[in-house]
């Protein structure tokens, strides 16, 4: 019987990105405030540090880094 519901259930969800769905998201601008926000909140309770000099510093231009990927296995 689930598995009837579930896929009358992915039958009828229209699948989009949360990016386009979800109203917070679509303002560029509040979107990186409230992430820098969340980030500083959660780091400073792991870390120790201050909220207001993590906020600072996530707020700063960002630095272009290189992803580092990984060829094959990881062992």
């Amino acid at each position: 019987m689930a598995e009837v519901f579930m896929s009358c259930y992915d039958r009828i969800m229209r699948k989009k990105p949360l990016i386009e769905t979800n109203p917070y998201l679509l303002d560029p601008e509040k979107f990186r405030k409230d992430l820098i926000t969340s980030v500083s909140s959660s780091t400073a309770i792991e870390t120790g540090a201050r909220v207001e000099t993590i906020a600072r510093t996530l707020a700063k231009e960002p630095r272009i880094m290189p992803v580092k990927t990984r060829q094959g296995s990881g062992r």
